[in-house]
């Protein structure tokens, strides 16, 4: 089964349900059916969209009062840092939502992000704020970096890539670089593996098209008594590089 295929109308049925729990005025019939007519022959992103135009149909305009609706339906934390796309997946659609709309409000949209990626994850949602408000965006995400919850560490990491997966690029960490240097020396000794993959992977997609900018990082984590952590995270982010030079 495509990925893709688990968003269908049984989502969407699965979506209705826990709306109309929480906002008794939602209208599950016509939400379901514009859905189940529309998602069939369409790829991913498309199916994504649907969903987020039937949420702009049938819950309040208000972006506000919508959020709350969602903070509602989130449901238990992931108790470990696997699970997002496997327990989480139904939220997918939610967070396209709020790459919608996000800027309308960023603070709120912020908070439900950090909400929001200890069940699935905020790294899409979070882009089109990155964008927009990269300053007070990149400060909060500083913040996040020294979270006590894995999943929100692991976002403020995975959110600012540069090249991240099934994503646009963005420069944020150019346009902020010493923020963005900020949050990685903050993850560099993070004992999750799950931390750690991101960090290299930021270091990875920074090396691609800023060499300069990721030697700067390195270096400086070089000379402060790298840890075994640090040490995982420099090979990590250099493997592109090592395999070119073979």
């Amino acid at each position: 089964m495509k990925i893709k295929d688990y968003y269908n109308a049984d989502c969407a049925k699965l979506l209705s349900a826990k709306i109309k729990a929480v906002f008794a005025d939602f209208d599950e019939d016509a939400f379901i059916k514009y859905v189940d007519k529309s998602v069939s022959d369409k790829e991913f992103s498309a199916r994504m969209d649907i969903f987020a135009d039937a949420f702009e149909l049938y819950l309040p305009e208000n972006y506000e009062n919508s959020i709350k609706i969602f903070e509602q339906i989130l449901g238990e934390e992931l108790k470990q840092e696997t699970g997002m796309f496997s327990e989480g997946w139904w939220l997918w659609p939610v967070g396209r939502y709020v790459e919608r709309h996000g800027i309308e409000n960023v603070k709120i949209s912020l908070d439900f992000i950090r909400e929001l990626t200890k069940r699935f994850t905020g790294e899409f949602a979070i882009r089109p704020l990155l964008i927009n408000k990269p300053k007070e965006t990149m400060q909060t995400m500083e913040k996040w970096s020294k979270d006590e919850n894995v999943h929100i560490r692991r976002l403020s990491s995975e959110g600012v890539r540069i090249s991240l997966p099934w994503s646009k690029k963005i420069y944020v960490a150019i346009e902020e670089f010493e923020t963005y240097k900020k949050i990685l020396t903050n993850l560099k000794n993070d004992k999750s593996k799950f931390v750690q993959k991101s960090v290299g992977n930021n270091l990875n997609d920074l090396y691609k098209e800023f060499p300069q900018k990721a030697n700067e990082i390195i270096e400086e984590w070089k000379k402060d008594h790298p840890t075994k952590e640090t040490i995982w995270i420099i090979n990590h982010g250099l493997r592109s590089i090592k395999k070119d030079k073979k």
